[in-house]
C-alpha cells in the first residue's frame, strides 16, 4: 500500500514539475485558425499547464475548461460586412494579394492592441513561461514574448511559407518553393518560377522596408523598452507547421521546425441517424459539397452557382451540401441541404466518393486523412496553392472560382468521378498521412515541452540567424571572389602592357613594314 502512495506521490510530482504558464494568441478571425489554437491550447490545459488564451469572443469556449482561461477580443464590424466580398478577391491581381495581406495584418494587429482586456492583461501581474502565437500577419506580437521574459513558440496555420521561412532562418529557394499566394505547386515551369520569384523579391522588400517597421512601431507603443523588432522576430525557439509531406511538397526544414499537419483531425464520431441513413443508402455514392466556413454559397455569383447545379443535376450521386439558408433556389432532386454538418464524420463514411471544396488547408487534410478525392475551386489566399498540390498528387482537380463555367466544373468533377485513379491516389496518400511514430498531437506537445525543459532549446536554433542576409547568400564572399579575380585580371593585363608597351596591333603593323621593306 505504502508503495503504492509512494508512486502516486511522485507521479504528481513530476506532472507538477512540468506544468508551465502559457499564455496563447491565435487572433485569426477564421473558425479553421481557431480551430487549430484550441486544439493546441486544449491539450496544453488537459496536460496539467496553466493556459490564458486571447481569443476572439465569438470562439472561445461555452464551458469552464479546467486550467484554460479566455481573455475575449472583440470582432470589428468589418470582419462580418467583409464575408459577402470575400468572392471578389478571386479578382486581385498577385502584388495587389502581396499587398493586401500585409496591410490587413498590421490593422489586425492594432484591432487586438487596443482592446481593453488586452491592455489589462499587460498592465497585471501575470507571469508566463511561454507565449504561444499563430504566425498569420502578426509580427508585433512576439512583442508579449519579451513582455514576459517568455520562451517563445509560434504555429503557422498554413504550413510553411516565406513569412515562417524568414523568421526560422530555414533555406528558402523559389525555384521550387511557390508563394502561398500563387496557384503553383513545387513543380514550376520557367514562367512560372519567373512570376515566382518576382513575387517573392516584391514580397520581400516590402515586408522587410514598409510592413516590419510598421509592426516595430506597435511593439514600441504597447511595450516600453523592447529592443527592434528585427531583434524579436528572429528570436522563436520553436515553430509548429500544420505541414506533412503527405500534404505539402517535401522542403527542408531546420531543426526547431516541426510538421504537425493533421493534428486536428479526430477519430470518426457516429453521425446522426438521418445522415447515418442518407449516406448509407447511397447505392452511387455521395459528394459532399461544402465551401468552408468564410465563403457562404449564398453570396457566390448567381451564375456560378447555377453552373455548379447544373453540373451536380446531372449526376447520378447524392449530393450533400453545406448550405446557410433555409432554401436553395433551382435545388436539384439529388441535393441535400444542411445549415451545419460534420465534416470529418460524414468525410470518413465509405460511400463519399468526392469533396468539393473551396481548398482550404484543414478541408484538403482532412480529405487526405480519409482518402477523398477532391474538386477544388479556390478563390483566395492558400486555396490555390492547395488545389494546385492536389493536381499534381493526382488526388483532385481544380477550378479557379474565377473562371468556373458549368463546363470546366463538369469535366473536373466527372474526371475525379470516373478515373479510379483520384481514389487510388487519395488512399495512398491517405496511407503515408496515417504512417507516423506518434500522433501529430502529441509530437506538438512533446517539442512544446522540450523547449520548456531545455531553456528555450537555444541548439535547435540555426547559425544562419546570427548572419546578415547577405552573408547567409554569400554575397560577400562572392564580391570578394569578384573583386580578386578582377584584380587579378588586371594585374595581368597591366604586367601584358609593360612587357609590350608597343601592343600587339603596333607589333603586327611593324612587321608587315618590315616583310614589304
Amino acid at each position: 500500500m505504502n508503495s503504492v502512495l509512494e508512486l502516486l506521490v511522485l507521479t504528481l510530482l513530476i506532472n507538477g514539475a512540468f506544468s508551465a504558464k502559457i499564455l496563447g494568441i491565435f487572433q485569426g478571425f477564421a473558425y479553421s485558425h481557431q480551430q487549430l489554437g484550441n486544439k493546441i491550447l486544449y491539450e496544453l490545459a488537459a496536460r496539467g499547464h496553466q493556459v490564458t488564451a486571447i481569443i476572439p469572443g465569438p470562439f472561445a469556449p461555452k464551458t469552464t475548461i479546467k486550467n484554460y482561461k479566455p481573455v475575449k477580443i472583440e470582432l470589428p464590424d468589418f470582419i462580418e460586412d467583409k464575408i459577402p466580398d470575400l468572392y471578389k478577391e478571386a479578382e486581385r491581381g498577385i502584388i495587389n494579394r502581396v499587398l493586401y495581406m500585409d496591410a490587413m495584418g498590421i490593422i489586425f494587429g492594432e484591432m487586438v492592441f487596443n482592446q481593453t482586456t488586452v491592455q489589462d492583461l499587460l498592465k497585471s501581474n501575470e507571469e508566463f513561461d511561454m507565449v504561444i502565437v499563430e504566425q498569420f500577419l502578426n509580427e508585433a506580437f512576439k512583442g508579449f514574448c519579451y513582455h514576459y521574459k517568455a520562451h517563445c513558440v509560434v504555429v503557422s496555420t498554413i504550413g510553411t511559407s516565406r513569412w515562417t521561412d524568414f523568421q526560422m532562418g530555414n533555406p528558402i529557394n523559389p525555384s521550387y518553393m511557390p508563394d502561398v499566394l500563387l496557384s503553383y505547386s513545387n513543380n514550376m515551369n520557367f514562367c512560372e518560377r519567373l512570376v515566382n520569384s518576382l513575387t517573392f523579391l516584391l514580397a520581400t522588400v516590402n515586408f522587410f522596408l514598409f510592413t516590419l517597421p510598421k509592426h516595430n512601431e506597435m511593439v514600441q507603443k504597447n511595450f516600453p523598452g523592447a529592443p527592434h523588432i528585427n531583434e524579436l522576430y528572429f528570436n522563436s525557439s520553436l515553430m509548429l507547421l500544420n505541414s506533412h509531406v503527405s500534404i505539402n511538397s517535401a522542403v527542408p526544414l531546420v531543426p526547431n521546425m516541426i510538421e504537425i499537419g493533421g493534428f486536428h483531425v479526430d477519430p470518426p464520431k457516429k453521425l446522426p441517424k438521418d445522415l447515418q441513413d442518407y449516406l448509407d443508402e447511397a447505392k452511387d455514392g455521395v459528394i459532399y459539397f461544402s465551401m468552408g466556413s468564410n465563403l457562404k454559397v449564398k453570396d457566390m455569383e448567381e451564375g456560378k452557382r447555377n453552373a455548379i447545379l447544373n453540373v451536380l443535376s446531372k449526376l447520378k450521386q447524392k449530393v450533400l451540401w453545406k448550405w446557410e439558408t433555409d432554401s436553395l433556389p433551382n435545388q436539384p432532386k439529388n441535393v441535400h441541404l444542411r445549415k451545419w454538418l460534420p465534416q470529418q464524420d460524414i468525410l470518413a463514411h465509405p460511400n463519399v466518393k468526392l469533396f468539393i471544396t473551396h481548398g482550404g488547408l484543414l478541408s484538403t487534410i482532412e480529405a487526405i486523412y480519409h482518402g477523398v478525392p477532391i474538386v477544388g475551386v479556390p478563390v483566395f489566399g492558400d486555396q490555390l496553392m492547395n488545389t494546385a498540390r492536389a493536381e499534381v498528387g493526382g488526388y483532385g482537380k481544380g477550378v479557379h472560382f474565377k473562371t468556373l463555367t458549368e463546363e470546366a466544373f463538369g469535366n473536373a468533377v466527372n474526371e475525379v468521378l470516373n478515373n479510379p485513379k483520384y481514389m487510388e491516389n487519395a488512399k495512398q496518400r491517405s496511407k503515408i498521412l496515417h504512417d507516423q511514430p506518434m500522433k501529430p498531437i502529441d509530437r506538438a506537445m512533446y517539442w512544446i515541452e522540450y523547449v520548456l525543459r531545455h531553456n528555450g532549446a537555444p541548439h535547435l536554433r540555426t547559425s544562419a540567424l546570427n548572419l546578415h542576409w547577405f552573408q547567409v547568400l554569400c554575397l560577400d564572399v562572392i564580391v570578394f571572389i569578384a573583386f580578386v579575380v578582377f584584380i587579378v585580371i588586371f594585374a595581368i593585363c597591366k604586367v601584358i602592357n609593360i612587357a609590350c608597351p608597343k601592343g600587339p596591333k603596333k607589333l603586327k603593323l611593324q612587321n608587315k613594314a618590315k616583310k614589304k621593306n
